[in-house]
């Protein structure tokens, strides 16, 4: 039976051309009255001119859309998506423990299976360990480390020793064979409930830890 014990241990700028027209006039060669002419009939036609090409700018400007990167995880990015998928961890002819999704998307670059409505089974020394649902987890195909979340209700974990576990998520490293969160927990079993944060479970010595703000209480009866 497993035990528990607790911690008392662009923008795009477009510059504007503005024609300049420069007219050299002799002196003398003109009177004061024509030469006013001349310059307020030079300086009307470059104000039009300026005016001409900012409009013809503003409205042949196309404004480029940023792109939108895909969302992580998201059908369209995924390499593979798979119906009714199981991942099956095994040491020599031993069984250590094994997933099934109803849907997972595999993601080959990142070594990632993001998986949909989980059911997770570890095996200890003795065989089933225990069992976790969720609605969904990441699987890294590589270190065989993954994680579990549900979206609202908390996971359920279930050992063959009588205990639930309920928390919203956990985490399996699998160099050490170790679950753990850091979210609140309860503990339900053999007429106990113990509530605290955090949690450390050692499958391979069926040994649970709540480890912080640690409460035991009689379960009420059912």
């Amino acid at each position: 039976m497993p035990w528990f014990r607790h911690k008392f241990t662009c923008h795009l700028v477009h510059a504007t051309i503005v024609p300049v027209f420069f007219v050299r006039l002799k002196s003398g060669s003109k009177d004061k009255v024509w030469q006013r002419w001349v310059r307020g009939g030079l300086l009307a036609l470059s104000a039009v001119l300026a005016c001409f090409l900012v409009y013809v700018l503003v409205t042949n400007s196309t404004t480029v859309p940023t792109p939108t990167a895909a969302a992580p995880g998201s059908m369209d990015s995924a390499d593979a998506t798979i119906s009714q998928f199981t991942f099956t961890q095994t040491k020599g002819d031993t069984v250590q423990w094994q997933v099934q999704a109803q849907e997972a998307r595999l993601f080959e670059r990142d070594r990632r299976a993001m998986l949909q409505v989980v059911v997770v089974t570890l095996f200890g020394q003795q065989g089933k360990e225990l069992t976790v649902t969720g609605d969904e987890g990441t699987l890294n195909t590589e270190t065989k480390n993954f994680v579990l979340a549900n979206r609202s209700e908390p996971l359920v974990i279930r050992t063959e020793s009588g205990y639930v576990i309920y928390t919203n998520h956990l985490a399996w490293t699998d160099q050490t064979r170790e679950i753990r969160t850091q979210d609140p927990v309860r503990i339900v079993g053999h007429g106990l409930e113990v509530t605290g944060r955090g949690l450390l479970g050692h499958l391979d010595r069926e040994e649970f830890e709540v480890l912080e703000d640690v409460h035991v209480d009689l379960a009420p009866a059912s």
